[in-house]
């Protein structure tokens, strides 16, 4: 087998491989000899089939077959002598073939890059400083009230904070246009889940109000063939509501698990839930400011073929989120790509990073973080077992682990500032 590779383009090489014919011919000869034996064809006893009439009625399906197995074997032979690693799949051209011939092709594919970690002491890393105070407590607590609180019809018009029921039609020029009807719609003032214009339009109206509002359509809305239209929507105003939250009391302390309904437990559960979350927050603000701070000190030369595998996947989560099936009402690959650059960018330090500093993989941590995974389900210990026997889900949570001791490997060795600040500020940062 002769073997040539020529540098393309950046990470692109074209490897052109030659394969005698005398292989070729040899292993077309020898699985003719086998489908005699086996072969059943009318007129002809087992085995007895004339070389001639077997190359005639199989000999073509039979080099196909040679052929596709000679160039994956050949390929990946080839790409262990010249000590290559790709990092997507080939594009392949064939020469023409001709029987008797050397059986040539050409396989263009991106290798992977030589990762050179220039920098990954003394990266620049801010830590938040957060202290849950009283008052924290309280603003959740009105959280909690305002995730049970109940909707009071009222005769007054309507304000902020209200909850506004209505059926509407818009039109566009006197048309009415897909989309822009709807039955018993609830509106919350001051939400914002509507556009601008009609949200504007709904506060002062009372129950059974007849209006009309005026919609501009923004430049860059969603659907395009809305995009920078106006509109005229007919609202009927069915109802006007407002808010009615709990009292914080011993009925309201049992719907939060607290049996006995101490609000002083409720106290302080609430704040441990909170402390969970905000240690959580701090990890992974860490973790994205560390990584960040890695990309920026080492660039790196990103395979086109990664970013373009990357950007498939985050479409397909993108999707799969969306409840989308349809491949033609995906989100367009480019939203995606940045993202996918990053991700690339990342991983390749990361597994330079693991292999250059022997970062073992912690099972124990991986245990406890199948743990608590689970422990958000009503039966964890089924969902441990499945982490546990499926090793695609599996290894998702050994890549997390990964990451997370990169994380605090490279926060040792960082130059660490602290930052002071409030909790609300900091999670809703």
């Amino acid at each position: 087998m002769q073997v040539s590779v020529e540098a393309s383009k950046g990470l692109e090489r074209t490897m052109k491989i030659a394969v005698p014919a005398q292989e070729i011919e040899s292993q077309v000869a020898s699985r003719l000899a086998e489908v005699a034996r086996t072969a059943k064809l009318k007129g002809f006893r087992p085995g007895k089939i004339p070389r001639k009439v077997v190359e005639k009625r199989y000999g073509g399906q039979v080099r196909q077959e040679v052929l596709s197995e000679v160039l994956q074997r050949s390929y990946a032979q080839a790409l262990q002598q010249e000590k290559l690693t790709p990092a997507g799949g080939p594009k392949i051209q064939t020469d023409e073939v001709e029987v008797g011939k050397d059986f040539r092709f050409t396989a263009t594919f991106e290798v992977f890059p030589e990762v050179l970690l220039a920098k990954t002491d003394g990266l620049a890393i801010e830590r938040a400083e957060v202290e849950i105070t009283e008052e924290d407590v309280d603003d959740m607590l009105v959280r909690l009230r305002q995730q049970r609180a109940t909707w009071e019809p009222v005769t007054r018009e309507s304000a902020e904070g209200d909850q506004v029921t209505v059926d509407f039609v818009g039109r566009i020029d006197g048309e009415t246009f897909a989309g822009g009807e709807g039955k018993q719609i609830p509106v919350v003032l001051g939400q914002g889940n509507m556009l601008e214009d009609f949200e504007k339009g709904l506060y002062g109206v009372t129950a059974g109000a007849e209006v009309t509002v005026a919609v501009s359509f923004p430049a860059d809305y969603r659907n395009e063939a809305l995009a920078g239209k106006q509109a005229e929507f007919a609202v009927s105003v069915g109802e006007v509501a407002e808010r009615t939250l709990p009292e914080v009391d011993e009925a309201f302390a049992r719907e939060f698990g607290i049996e006995d309904g101490d609000l002083t437990q409720l106290r302080t559960e609430v704040r441990e839930n909170m402390q969970r979350e905000l240690d959580e927050r701090i990890q992974a603000t860490l973790k994205t400011q560390v990584l960040d701070r890695l990309v920026d000190a080492n660039p790196v030369e990103l395979p086109q073929s990664l970013i373009d595998q990357e950007v498939r996947a985050l479409q397909q989560e993108a999707m799969r989120r969306m409840g989308v099936e349809d491949p033609a009402k995906a989100p367009a690959p480019e939203v995606f790509r940045d993202n996918a650059k990053r991700r690339v960018h990342v991983g390749l330090l990361i597994n330079e990073l693991i292999s250059s500093q022997n970062i073992q993989l912690d099972p124990a941590r991986v245990t406890a973080h199948i743990e608590d995974l689970a422990a958000n389900y009503d039966q964890p210990e089924e969902i441990v077992k499945v982490y546990q026997s499926q090793p695609r889900l599996r290894s998702q949570v050994e890549m997390a682990v990964l990451e997370e001791q990169v994380t605090e490997w490279l926060v040792e060795r960082g130059e660490v500032t602290a930052k002071p600040t409030n909790f609300k500020a900091f999670m809703e940062g």
